[in-house]
């Protein structure tokens, strides 16, 4: 399986809701380090998985949506505790679409998995891992 990862990064503002959070209940910041693996079985003809230029700037845009922001007043996330497994999923869905929409150019579609990982410090992360289904 061959791979390529590009890396980024947001600072968000969130609290959550639920005992087991303790202090971060109340609105706290996060920086959070993102990467994307992207892991195909094969290369396509031109020798790549996909452009890294191109994965970089569309990981920055899905980012972008999110930096510097309070998520806790962004409808999409109503109801749900953003927690760092939880954006991982969400940043995996982002990106899944970006392949989609062709966002990543024609090598991306032989990409068959991802793997997110949002970095919370040096010590910590949490990660989401699944298929491109097509």
């Amino acid at each position: 399986m061959y791979s390529i990862s590009v890396r980024d990064y947001m600072m968000v503002a969130h609290s959550f809701k639920g005992e087991v959070f303790g202090p971060a209940q109340r609105l706290h910041g996060a920086t959070l380090v993102v990467d994307v693996e992207f892991r195909t079985p094969g290369l396509d003809a031109d020798g790549i998985v996909v452009d890294i230029g191109r994965a970089t700037e569309v990981l920055h845009a899905i980012l972008a949506d999110m930096n510097f922001r309070n998520l806790d007043d962004d409808p999409a996330f109503k109801g749900h505790n953003t927690t760092t497994e939880f954006l991982a999923r969400v940043v995996f869905e982002r990106v899944v679409a970006a392949i989609r929409k062709n966002d990543l150019g024609a090598a991306a579609h032989g990409v068959e998995s991802l793997r997110v990982t949002l970095h919370e410090s040096h010590v910590a992360s949490a990660a989401f891992d699944g298929l491109v289904a097509g």
